[in-house]
């Protein structure tokens, strides 16, 4: 069965989303979504993607919840820079920021985070140099940013993932 189906939970998720979007539950429909969903996993199968250790604490609900306050605070930073003009003293720059997590799942994650939140951009990541190239609208201090991730995001990820 494990052949068949190599990800079980992701099929049916993707055989959900199909209904869902189809906006009408037939037979056809079901047939078409589960055909979609075995053809996708056992494509995702032959990707072979190394599995995630994520370390259960309560640096997750945590995380969330910072993420949640700060795109809240970001939205409205970016639509009073958009309705009334930036400061004078306030630039718009690129950041140059030296990371300490190597974990591919929470450098995703924080991916993730940086480019949903208003006003940061995740650009370009070297690996080889664990650098990120990221792109601020509000940029008053560069150490006041890298402070900022590297203790409100990148280390709550470490203790997630590493």
């Amino acid at each position: 069965m494990r052949r068949l189906l190599p990800y079980p939970g992701f099929a049916g998720a993707l055989l959900l989303m199909w209904l869902l979007l189809s906006q009408s539950v037939s037979l056809g429909h079901i047939l078409l979504g589960s055909l979609i969903a075995l053809l996708a996993t056992n494509a995702m199968s032959a990707l072979q993607p190394e599995s995630v250790r994520i370390r259960p604490s309560l640096a997750i609900p945590r995380l969330a919840l910072i993420v949640l306050v700060d795109i809240f605070r970001s939205n409205l930073a970016v639509g009073r820079i958009i309705l009334f003009g930036k400061p004078a003293h306030h630039r718009s720059g690129y950041l140059q920021l030296p990371l300490q997590l190597q974990d591919r799942y929470g450098l995703a994650i924080l991916a993730m985070i940086l480019t949903a939140t208003p006003g940061t951009l995740w650009l370009q990541y070297d690996r080889s140099r664990s650098v990120l190239l990221l792109h601020v609208l509000d940029l008053v201090d560069d150490q006041q940013w890298i402070d900022l991730i590297r203790n409100r995001y990148e280390r709550l990820l470490m203790e997630i993932f590493e």
